[in-house]
């Protein structure tokens, strides 16, 4: 048997999907099975539980976020956790990362453990997985390419220069977190999600119908999809998976200069 202290370690971050064990790729359950020990970071028992009855070799990472009445930086929390990763992978073990959805979306802790682990030498790699985003648009029955769509962290969004086109699909993840820029809260507030409302208000009428959606993350659950006016967002029951989805305030308008420079008229389009 291979000595682990001669052996040069490695580091795979893998995506469980958004249902537990119908949403994650062969391979990914491959590297599971196979790995020296796997961490995770996943929303409940069920598939905390999932992922031990494939290897048993489990520690999660949420311990690392902090506890009843502490108050503390998740910049702290994603340190602690890559310190985590890594110390593994430095003692040669071929070291599996499970996360929620997609590993590389909303989860900085796989792209800044990657980074390191590459810069010390180590192979490091990230293997895709079904995320919100995949599943709200099946849910919804939309095709972002007839359109087109934006897509942006919710408090980014409303603290940088973005522009919105009002005439394409608008996704604002972290809804429930607008306007929390500390990275100690997990909630926002009242009076910060009507600041949202206002600053959408320049490109949407505030009776604009909106969704708010929430993928399942058990086979037998449905999908939260809400219709309500922008108006009304907040106060709207927000949860940490909830998303704001803004459909376009109307059909998208041809460019007149780009169709005389194509040679292509309107009539040529259908």
């Amino acid at each position: 048997m291979e000595n682990k202290q001669n052996k040069q370690g490695s580091l795979v971050f893998v995506g469980t999907g958004l249902q537990l064990a119908a949403h994650i790729g062969a391979l990914s359950k491959s590297h599971i099975e196979h790995a020296d020990i796997v961490f995770s970071l996943v929303p409940d028992v069920f598939c905390e539980q999932w992922l031990v009855g494939l290897n048993p070799k489990h520690a999660s990472l949420q311990p690392y976020y902090a506890q009843e009445g502490e108050v503390k930086s998740r910049r702290d929390t994603y340190a602690q956790m890559v310190e985590a990763i890594l110390q593994q992978v430095r003692q040669g073990l071929d070291v599996v990362v499970a996360l929620y959805g997609h590993p590389g979306i909303f989860a900085c802790v796989s792209h800044l453990a990657i980074k390191q682990a590459k810069v010390e030498g180590f192979e490091a790699q990230m293997l895709p997985g079904v995320s919100a985003e995949a599943c709200l648009w099946a849910d919804l029955g939309i095709d972002p390419g007839q359109a087109g769509h934006q897509s942006y962290e919710t408090t980014q969004f409303m603290l940088y220069n973005h522009q919105i086109n009002p005439y394409t699909h608008v996704l604002l993840w972290q809804i429930a977190l607008a306007g929390e820029h500390s990275l100690t809260q997990f909630a926002t507030t009242k009076d910060r999600l009507q600041i949202l409302v206002e600053h959408l208000n320049q490109w949407y009428p505030l009776d604009h119908q909106v969704v708010i959606y929430e993928a399942p993350n058990l086979p037998l659950m449905s999908p939260r999809i809400d219709w309500l006016a922008l108006k009304d967002l907040s106060d709207a029951d927000l949860t940490m998976i909830s998303t704001l989805m803004i459909p376009p305030v109307g059909k998208l308008k041809l460019n007149q200069q780009m169709l005389a420079k194509l040679g292509i008229s309107e009539s040529d389009l259908g």
